[in-house]
């Protein structure tokens, strides 16, 4: 009977135009660029309409962390290189979103670990950041990922890993480091990558989006 389900919706998904749905950009305290990378969303989405014939809206939203509104959003993005700052009530209000079945993906656009992690701690006392194995789904969806994320910026040189808080066996985040995939999402003449490069960015992020549509 499941597989007959998932037969059904999966011919529904491709022969018809589903309901078109938002994803958000976080904006949160603290002082750090949450609005960075302009253009990557917006290009990632177009990415994945084209290539998993998706149909998310073009409109990317902006979602304040303490706003109860963030229900409305399954895939949330967080972005930035400095200081961030959740207060109790953010934090609750995040933890409530992620247990929910929301979904976060932050992306370290350098700079950010230091500040993230206590924040997120704040939001999961429980739980700690763990490194998914080259073998998790999420680099295993229409794109192979075979070594785990690309490498899109140096940095400080480091190999890019993607860590994850998983709840009830569940991923509720996806934290990308010394990756960088949101630069390599953007017009290419902001940063002046390759197309190879941001080919290989922006089938990550749709990799990313597919897991949390079809997986998660």
């Amino acid at each position: 009977m499941r597989s007959l389900l998932v037969a059904c919706l999966l011919f529904f998904t491709t022969s018809f135009t589903p309901p078109s749905f938002q994803i958000a950009l976080l904006k949160y305290s603290g002082g750090g660029d949450w609005y960075a990378n302009p253009t990557s969303l917006p290009n990632l989405v177009k990415f994945s309409n084209q290539n998993l014939k998706t149909s998310i809206s073009e409109d990317i939203a902006t979602i304040d962390v303490s706003n109860s509104e963030i229900i409305n959003y399954p895939f949330v993005h967080m972005t930035g290189h400095g200081n961030v700052v959740f207060s109790d009530q953010e934090a609750q209000n995040l933890r409530k979103y992620l247990i929910a079945g929301g979904f976060l993906h932050i992306d370290d656009n350098y700079g950010l670990d230091k500040y993230i992690r206590p924040q997120m701690k704040k939001v999961f006392p429980e739980l700690d950041f763990i490194e998914l194995p080259f073998s998790h789904p999420i680099y295993h969806q229409k794109y192979e990922f075979p070594r785990g994320l690309p490498k899109i910026h140096e940095h400080d040189g480091k190999p890019p890993q993607g860590f994850g808080l998983i709840y009830e066996g569940r991923l509720v985040c996806f934290y990308t480091y010394e990756c960088d995939l949101g630069d390599g999402w953007e017009d290419q003449a902001v940063h002046g990558d390759s197309e190879a490069t941001r080919l290989k960015a922006l089938q990550m992020g749709t990799n990313i989006l597919s897991f949390v549509f079809t997986k998660n």
